[in-house]
């Protein structure tokens, strides 16, 4: 009987295991749409990247709804579910500005960080269940990422300032 229970607790959830599941598996496949782009150009994080940052923050907030379930059928009070919104943030924009380097008067890795701090925001809206909103997001960043960068290569770029000359 009890590793009945044992095995059962792998399979079980407090907000049920197919509603966990299936948050868990929409938020990785779009933080990879959302990565194609990224891998495609050959960029340091590319669709593995961005679907692990939108798992782990989909992760992380379904952790949060197994937290309060668990702590209401308990009777504890209730917990303050932002948190973990704040600090799944947190951590990807840790993330997004290890992504971000700057050398010889040059900045890149920025639409990389802004790609990670997306599949991380959608990872969350996965994570509370919120699909419409995580697929909105995603269309609308692979458009960024994809379409707008046809559009934004095609306007003509002044060319850099003179870098100073040393005496």
């Amino acid at each position: 009987m009890e590793t009945e229970s044992f095995l059962a607790a792998f399979y079980t959830s407090e907000i049920g295991f197919a509603n966990v599941a299936a948050r868990l598996v929409v938020a990785a496949i779009l933080g990879g749409i959302l990565g194609f782009d990224r891998e495609v150009l050959s960029r340091p994080a590319g669709i593995r990247t961005h679907m692990l940052v939108s798992l782990a923050a989909a992760t992380f907030t379904v952790i949060t709804f197994e937290l309060i379930e668990k702590g209401q059928a308990e009777g504890a009070p209730n917990a303050d579910p932002i948190r973990v919104i704040e600090a799944v943030t947190a951590g990807v924009a840790f993330l997004a500005a290890g992504a971000i380097i700057q050398g010889r008067g040059k900045v890149h890795g920025v639409t990389t960080g802004a790609g990670l701090w997306l599949g991380g925001a959608i990872g969350t809206a996965c994570g509370i269940g919120a699909f419409s909103i995580a697929l909105l997001a995603t269309v609308l960043g692979f458009v960024v990422l994809t379409l707008v960068r046809f559009a934004t290569d095609a306007i003509p770029k002044k060319a850099p300032p003179p870098k100073p000359q040393s005496d």
